[in-house]
């Protein structure tokens, strides 16, 4: 299996640490956040990433190169001007292929991946739910009987990282569109299975959640 990185963003909300820095790059108990991502999905058996890019992508690029460095092989995927998430994973299709691909957010830092096998019968995703966070109390989807759903009162916050099927892009235009609303028509269709991860994940989308962080590590490094 391959996986996908989503590094393409802006990072407004982490300026002024991403005016000279692009956020991948930030430095997170000794290392470029991104790179967390990729010793996790080496670990996971995972030999071939692509990455997209797009703000500050010449930095991104010189500081991870081939991936050879991580025991990974990167191809990347440069977006002239940002496509949002479904525009860019459209984009990167050629170099993932026809089959299911882990994809994880380049802005989260998680302590696990889901089963590349998790996609069963017609499935176009599979999404790693976590705990609501402070800043997202409301939460994105319910989840029952391993299927995500709308309608459940109690809801859970998508993790970011999931397992697709290159059909759930099928026939959308080029260009910029949000993966979003795909999800959402996979799941009224019943298309989308799910998991209640409960380790440690955290949404790095601020310069005070990436300091919560680091100390966090850094203790638990004692």
């Amino acid at each position: 299996m391959k996986a996908m990185i989503l590094a393409a963003g802006l990072g407004k909300r982490m300026r002024p640490l991403t005016d000279h820095c692009p956020k991948p790059l930030l430095p997170v108990a000794g290392k470029p956040l991104i790179v967390h991502h990729l010793e996790r999905l080496r670990l996971a058996g995972i030999h071939e990433v692509v990455i997209n890019v797009s703000y500050r992508a010449e930095q991104i690029v010189a500081a991870l190169g081939d991936g050879g460095a991580y025991g990974l092989r990167i191809r990347w995927s440069r977006e002239t001007t940002p496509l949002e998430t479904g525009g860019g994973i459209q984009q990167a299709l050629p170099l993932l292929g026809e089959a299911p691909f882990l994809l994880v957010n380049g802005d989260v830092w998680c302590a696990a991946l889901p089963d590349q096998q998790a996609l069963q019968g017609d499935d176009l995703a599979h999404l790693m739910l976590v705990e609501n966070p402070p800043q997202h109390a409301s939460g994105d989807f319910g989840l029952a009987g391993g299927r995500v759903n709308q309608t459940n009162t109690e809801r859970l916050t998508y993790s970011g990282i999931s397992v697709i099927h290159p059909g759930l892009l099928a026939g959308q235009p080029q260009g910029s569109f949000a993966l979003a609303p795909l999800l959402r028509t996979a799941i009224d269709n019943n298309q989308v299975s799910g998991e209640h991860y409960k380790g440690h994940w955290v949404d790095v989308g601020t310069p005070e959640r990436l300091a919560a962080l680091e100390r966090q590590l850094q203790s638990e490094r004692g």
